[in-house]
């Protein structure tokens, strides 16, 4: 995307990811992905059904998720010593990022004879659909004439997902990548704990503090082990960040703003707070919606205002209540 003159003013996130996806899927049989043309001509890659994928896949396709501005590393993790792994983001353009391409916000349904399919999608074909309202707020779409959705599903999509996300996106099938990514394998997890950052943007989103004053920012969060559940599996990803992830943002504004910003932004400052995230979609009868939207947030943050150079610390690491939803025969 140009301003006419030929030079960037926007980055396009489809044309930024588009050479990860293609490294992805030449890699395949050395990331253990599985990849095949369905019937319209889409390509489909199983980074967790019926192939193995793994940690690498995963953070290769965090990446793309984040529309080919950020990048995702395991580095050694000193804050919890039984959990020594941990994963860490950093991005250009946080919130576009973020929010423009790695959130899962497009919403994707289809109830058939005998079938129903129902997964979110994340990555940069959410920028060329716009079927969220947040893109009004960010002021983006893109244009692209090839794109790439992933979706945090364990079955395969049928044939009128894959016709509406063409449509939607006004790309071709044959032009169409989707990445399978179920939670509970290894590739799957990885590429949702590596949403620290994206889960303290919602939030600041959600707290009303302007998206154009955020400049920067990192994150990271324990890697957990995987799960042989869909429930268990969402449980730990979630606990990952709400209990040990860490975000640093860098933002303009007053010392005021900044300070309060910081203050409501960790997951303990949330009514629901306290209890490993399995057993509180447990006690709200498996409805997710019941669930306090605050909670969602990283366990510790500090947040930098750039135009005083004063940095605000609030929340805290909880090894306990990681330990809890992690856990271990030997603990």
């Amino acid at each position: 995307m140009t301003d006419g003159t030929g030079v960037a003013r926007v980055p396009s996130v489809n044309a930024l990811s588009a050479p990860l996806v293609a490294a992805l899927v030449r890699d395949a049989a050395m990331l253990r992905l599985g990849v095949e043309r369905l019937e319209g001509g889409c390509t489909l890659v199983d980074a967790g059904i019926d192939h193995a994928g793994g940690l690498e896949a995963g953070r290769r396709i965090a990446e793309i998720c984040l529309g080919g501005l950020g990048q995702v590393a395991i580095r050694t993790n000193p804050a919890f010593i039984r959990w020594p792994w941990r994963v860490e983001v950093h991005v250009a353009h946080p919130v576009l990022a973020c929010l423009g391409s790695q959130y899962a916000g497009w919403s994707l349904s289809h109830q058939g004879e005998g079938q129903s399919f129902h997964a979110l999608g994340s990555g940069p074909a959410r920028a060329l659909a716009g079927r969220e309202t947040l893109f009004e707020e960010l002021g983006y779409r893109d244009q692209a004439d090839s794109t790439c959705l992933v979706m945090e599903v364990e079955q395969r999509p049928p044939a009128e997902i894959v016709e509406k996300i063409s449509r939607d996106c006004n790309v071709a099938p044959e032009r169409i990548t989707l990445i399978l990514t179920p939670t509970r394998s290894l590739a799957g997890a990885m590429q949702v704990v590596a949403r620290s950052l994206e889960v303290a943007l919602h939030k600041v989103h959600a707290l009303g503090f302007p998206l154009e004053q955020v400049v920067d920012g990192m994150g990271s969060a324990p890697l957990p082990p995987p799960a042989l559940d869909f429930i268990t599996a969402m449980g730990r990803t979630n606990d990952a960040i709400l209990f040990g992830g860490q975000v640093h943002l860098f933002v303009r504004g007053s010392d005021e703003e900044v300070e309060e910003l910081a203050r409501r932004l960790p997951s303990s400052a949330s009514q629901d707070y306290g209890k490993p995230f399995a057993q509180v979609f447990a006690d709200y009868g498996h409805d997710f919606f019941r669930i306090d939207p605050m909670l969602f947030s990283p366990a510790q943050v500090a947040v930098t205002a750039l135009d005083s150079g004063r940095t605000f610390h609030a929340g805290h690491l909880d090894p306990a209540l990681l330990e809890q939803s992690f856990g271990s025969p030997d603990a």
